[in-house]
């Protein structure tokens, strides 16, 4: 760890200040501006402090919706979402928006208030364990990199940057911070606060000459080698090192759903997406590669079609070269031919120069790229026919065209699950400026009407919507006011076909029915609230949409009001086609492994 810094804490701590100022001049000079979250008895010494030291506060009605938030800005800001809640039901509701963080490899920092430390184990207001050797902290432990619960107001500082330190080094993720009420308003003499500034990580973990070389040899003896790109590969001079060796080798490459947009879609080396929810070029060419590498994915389960090697990976006899800058995850599904611990950035530019330099003239499979272009092709032109269907409800793919028609080429999509996520990632042509949000390791519905607004706030002059379902949105309503006091022009366009779909479509495929998938009124009608509505009643713009040219039409208008706006989108329910596997189907049937 290098001793150099970022930023200094303040020169002029105060010898007689608080728990709560101290933290909240540290905050401030690692650089945070917004805080997420709800106020409580247990925080509002914290609160008061931030208002002191000027950090903004972003209110939410609900714990989880401040949680999503958080999350949608740190993954668009680059810096760590902060997120502040507090004890018992206050941190227990965030548990959803933390842990879906903690999935995707987000930085986020939680501070959670609790019982005065005096107190503890007598069951004071709101305490939640009920055990005398327990805490709220275990609550969090299960998917946090680290949870610290402070006993002295002397810990404060160290915990504070040990959470920051530890949420952004390494492979990034959600940490916990809990402090008893009592030590924010405990004096803390200012010798402790400046002895703890943020360290600045000035080395990354890269990959040696002799592995760069070795992994470079692979490739370019290959007969079918494939680049398999996940979420962890950071913009900018690692995705530039990853087009100059495609393109050099010729290598076509697949992405994870976390990894949609990392490579534009029009690129000619592109396969698409891998898996239950992907394509079955994508499929096939992966089933048949000889040499993988892979970057910075956890092969998930529906982007391996369960680890059935029938349907998109087989190791062996494929050679996979794996490269995660988390060791937990090298050969965690699948054994690995070379494992390697590195910053992906650094070894995906290591081994491209050992390429340059081992095969100068690089290779054409001018065949190859002709087979991507025809299925490619073949894939959107499909998917743009449906969607000019005037059927109405409208079919998906017709809400999808006329999203790609009526935005702005760098729009961000922050999506939640079903078809505004599956879809979008199988057979949405994403421009190369835009950008696709989503809740990919815990599939969290509910992620996108509040993530979208962490995102707005990271990105103030982009165009950002939430592209999200019925249930989506019903599940974070609390996104609809919090978008209006803080004056984010987020449009939330809701697909809307009264029905949890994708679950009420594998029930009826798999048991002849959707019972409990579908809502429905006390008449057995389709039911659903009137979103539009809803969202004028919060102060929002509502848009009705009552045939199929209203879409486009209300699309271009919210882009140009740039004020909070709700689409209702009356949407038939239609299965995502899936042309993978996914185990789940198997254990209907009574076919056990």
């Amino acid at each position: 760890m290098s001793t150099d810094t970022q930023t200094r804490l303040p020169a002029d701590d105060v010898a007689g200040g608080t728990g709560a100022l101290a933290m909240a001049r540290q905050l401030q000079a690692y650089g945070v501006e917004y805080v997420f979250g709800t106020c409580g008895h247990t925080n509002i010494a914290l609160l008061a402090a931030f208002d002191e030291v000027g950090i903004e506060f972003v209110i939410a009605r609900h714990e989880q919706a401040a949680a999503h938030a958080a999350d949608g800005y740190a993954r668009v800001s680059g810096k760590p979402g902060v997120l502040l809640v507090h004890v018992g039901p206050g941190m227990m509701n965030a548990v959803t928006g933390v842990a879906t963080a903690a999935l995707d490899s987000v930085p986020l920092v939680t501070i959670a208030g609790d019982v005065p430390s005096y107190l503890h184990g007598r069951h004071p207001h709101q305490e939640v364990n009920l055990h005398a050797d327990a805490d709220q902290t275990a609550i969090f432990r299960p998917f946090v990199k680290r949870a610290w619960h402070a006993h002295r107001v002397e810990d404060l500082p160290r915990f504070t940057e040990r959470a920051f330190w530890t949420a952004t080094s390494g492979r990034p993720g959600a940490v916990l911070l809990n402090v008893p009420m009592d030590l924010f308003s405990r004096p803390l003499p200012d010798r402790h606060t400046a002895r703890h500034p943020l360290p600045v990580q000035t080395t990354a973990p890269a990959l040696p000459a002799d592995d760069a070389a070795r992994i470079a040899r692979e490739l370019v003896s290959a007969r079918q080698p494939l680049i398999y790109l996940g979420g962890g590969l950071s913009r900018g001079a690692g995705r530039a090192a990853l087009l100059t060796l495609a393109e050099h080798l010729d290598i076509p490459i697949a992405h994870s759903l976390m990894a949609k947009g990392a490579v534009p879609d029009e690129h000619p080396l592109l396969l698409g997406m891998p898996g239950f929810w992907g394509t079955e070029s994508t499929n096939g060419y992966a089933l048949h590669a000889d040499v993988v590498l892979a970057i910075g994915t956890r092969f998930a389960e529906t982007d391996a079609s369960s680890w059935d090697p029938a349907y998109t990976w087989r190791f062996p006899p494929s050679r996979l070269i794996q490269i995660d800058i988390d060791p937990a995850e090298i050969g965690r599904n699948y054994p690995v031919e070379i494992g390697v611990v590195a910053d992906a950035t650094l070894a995906v530019q290591a081994i491209t120069g050992q390429v340059l330099d081992q095969l100068p003239q690089g290779r054409s499979r001018p065949e190859l790229r002709a087979d991507i272009a025809a299925a490619r092709s073949a894939l959107f032109a499909g998917s743009a026919e449906r969607g000019r269907s005037d059927q109405f409800p409208l079919r998906p793919e017709r809400i999808l065209a006329d999203v790609r028609a009526a935005l702005p080429a760098d729009a961000i999509l922050v999506t939640d699950v079903g078809w505004n996520k599956n879809g979008v990632a199988q057979c949405y042509p994403l421009p190369a400026e835009g950008r696709f949000i989503t809740p990919g390791g815990a599939s969290t519905m509910g992620f996108g009407p509040a993530a979208a607004l962490g995102v707005q706030l990271a990105a103030p002059d982009k165009v950002v919507v939430a592209l999200i379902g019925d249930g989506g949105m019903s599940a974070q309503l609390p996104a609809l006011p919090m978008a209006v006091e803080r004056g984010l022009p987020v449009i939330f366009l809701v697909m809307n076909n009264r029905a949890h779909g994708t679950i009420a479509d594998l029930q009826a495929a798999n048991f002849g029915r959707s019972y409990g998938c579908e809502f429905r009124d006390p008449d057995g009608n389709p039911y659903s609230p009137d979103f539009a509505a809803l969202g004028r009643a919060c102060g929002a713009d509502g848009y009705d949409i009552a045939q199929p040219a209203d879409l486009v039409a209300a699309l271009r208008t919210a882009v140009q009001r740039r004020r909070p706006a709700v689409l209702d989108v009356p949407m038939v329910n239609e299965p995502v086609p899936t042309p993978g596997h996914w185990n789940i189907k198997d254990i209907y049937h009574g076919v056990f492994e």
